[in-house]
């Protein structure tokens, strides 16, 4: 296994609030039901993971963001369970794991992503990093 993406967001929460709040429709197309739920510094943990996992992922802008839904386990840890368009990239970038991490302090909450995996070797897949070669 090695590391093959890695995506951190950082969110002000009353700036994301008034944001959904100013445009009504955003919350069907950022999330999924269940992710809506919960107070406005989870939401915005959410948000800010859905931006880490894409820039994980070289940040293509194909993504749809209910394909990366955020879920935590009964002892609270966040782990995102993807589907579609999400699921996707992962496999063509050899991605098989994730390993998410939200903080939250005061107004503001940052998401870090860890995509781990075996890169296929396949010439045609492309590295999120264009100038990987160059660092070996």
């Amino acid at each position: 296994m090695s590391v093959v993406g890695v995506g951190v967001d950082l969110v002000v929460v009353s700036r994301f609030t008034a944001t959904m709040e100013r445009t009504p429709g955003l919350a069907r197309r950022l999330f999924n039901v269940d992710e809506r739920e919960g107070a406005p510094s989870s939401v915005a943990g959410r948000f800010a993971a859905k931006e880490a996992i894409a820039k994980a992922l070289g940040a293509p802008g194909n993504l749809a963001w209910t394909d990366a839904r955020v879920l935590n386990t009964a002892a609270g840890q966040p782990y995102f369970e993807v589907t579609g368009s999400v699921a996707a990239r992962a496999k063509a970038l050899g991605v098989d794991r994730f390993h998410l991490s939200i903080s939250h302090d005061g107004d503001f909450v940052t998401a870090m992503v860890v995509a781990e995996g075996e890169r296929p070797a396949h010439p045609d897949v492309p590295t999120p990093y264009p100038d990987e070669q160059q660092l070996r």
